[in-house]
């Protein structure tokens, strides 16, 4: 085993690219300017090399060999490299030589297509909004929380739901997709770093029964993340595929807000059993849900429901009821959209306050009526994805051979 180094530099990691050769052996990707700034966080050394827009797909030699140079600096835990494609303008105008295209060659033969096997298990088909996109091992269920907005408690919800699915008596997972704003740490109250399995592959964190992986534990809390889309992208791959999860019953992915990239790779990529919307009962709120809910079908991913947040507050002291910021509208907008309404969450101050102290209240106040509202939350979601699973099987056609 090679002697570990104490600290990894950027002065080390820049001179080691150095030995990586640029498109079409052209310099090196350093000298090149090629290679973004490089951030180094608990060992793990993260950056993006950017290419000409037109020659993006055939670079990914390049990115892997890049990786793999500093992935065998001593001291070095991980790496995430990205491809940045930039288009004219953007820093890379002067276009890299091609080389001279191949000589066509002649196609071969068909080949006779393949007999199926005759006793091959119809229930392992790929369903619909499945198909193309490779699960993660030990995980059987797959679920994204998320809101066309920020500010709806999407967060505090998702972790609500995890427990009460967990409290259902499921094995599950939280992943916190929200590079920028990471709150898992803070909201189910874990410190420290992830250790690592064989030096390849990161533990997750675990507190109160839940797996967890998040970006706030492999950085500072005050530390911006001020990285590219495909930086994003790499990351979120490698907390997904590359975290001894399993086994899982069901993984609770906590979107980051809106209808950007992180959401649209996620949900191409990841065969995703369905998704949550979060929303408050307001129209604004009501148009961006929509938003989010129209990505998830156009990209084939079953809507489980829609939940309303901060749906109404009951005044502490009198027990008077007030619809501060309306109320029913996400109800409305699940049976106009013809979607499973899942249920309404209050605005209770004791929602908040455990929130904020990284004692959910489903955990530290389970007999309460705001817990029971997430456990049946929870058992809706789940016979959500039970239902989805039963219409997808049920498509797959039972092939008989005489």
């Amino acid at each position: 085993m090679p002697a570990v180094q104490e600290n990894v530099t950027k002065e080390i990691v820049i001179e080691r690219l150095k030995t990586v050769n640029g498109p079409d052996f052209t310099g090196n990707i350093v000298d090149l300017g090629m290679v973004s700034e490089i951030f180094i966080a608990d060992a793990k050394v993260f950056f993006s090399i950017t290419v000409p827009a037109a020659r993006a797909q055939e670079m990914e030699p390049l990115r892997a060999a890049a990786e793999r140079v500093v992935k065998a600096i001593p001291g070095v835990a991980g790496a995430v490299v990205a491809l940045t494609a930039e288009k004219k303008g953007g820093g890379m105008e002067a276009p890299v030589p091609q080389r001279p295209a191949p000589r066509p060659v002649p196609p071969a033969a068909p080949a006779a297509a393949p007999r199926p096997a005759p006793h091959a298990p119809a229930s392992h088909a790929p369903t619909s909004h499945s198909q193309g996109k490779r699960g993660v091992p030990g995980i059987e269920a797959i679920i994204a929380v998320a809101s066309g907005k920020g500010g709806v408690g999407k967060s505090t919800t998702a972790v609500n739901i995890a427990l009460g699915l967990a409290a259902n008596g499921l094995r599950v997972g939280v992943l916190d997709a929200d590079i920028y704003g990471p709150s898992m740490p803070r909201l189910l109250n874990i410190h420290g770093r992830p250790q690592t399995v064989d030096g390849k592959v990161l533990k997750p964190m675990e507190n109160y029964g839940l797996k967890v992986m998040s970006m706030g534990f492999l950085v500072d809390e005050e530390t911006p993340m001020i990285w590219r889309g495909p930086m994003v992208m790499s990351a979120l791959t490698q907390m997904l595929r590359e975290v001894e999860w399993g086994p899982l019953d069901v993984l609770v992915v906590d979107m980051p807000p809106g209808t950007g990239d992180a959401q649209l790779t996620m949900a191409q990529q990841v065969p995703l059993a369905g998704a949550v919307i979060v929303s408050t009962p307001q129209d604004l709120a009501l148009i961006d849900a929509r938003k989010g809910l129209n990505m998830f079908r156009k990209v084939d991913v079953p809507v489980l429901g829609i939940v309303e947040n901060m749906s109404y507050f009951l005044a502490p002291d009198t027990g008077k009821r007030y619809d501060i910021f309306g109320h029913g509208g996400a109800r409305r907008e699940a049976k106009r959209l013809e979607v499973s309404f899942l249920g309404e969450v209050p605005l209770e101050m004791g929602i908040r306050e455990s929130s904020d102290a990284g004692t959910p209240v489903v955990v530290s106040k389970p007999d309460s009526a705001e817990a029971k509202i997430y456990r049946d939350i929870a058992a809706n979601v789940w016979g959500r994805v039970n239902e989805e699973r039963g219409a997808a099987e049920a498509a797959v056609p039972n092939i008989v051979f005489e």
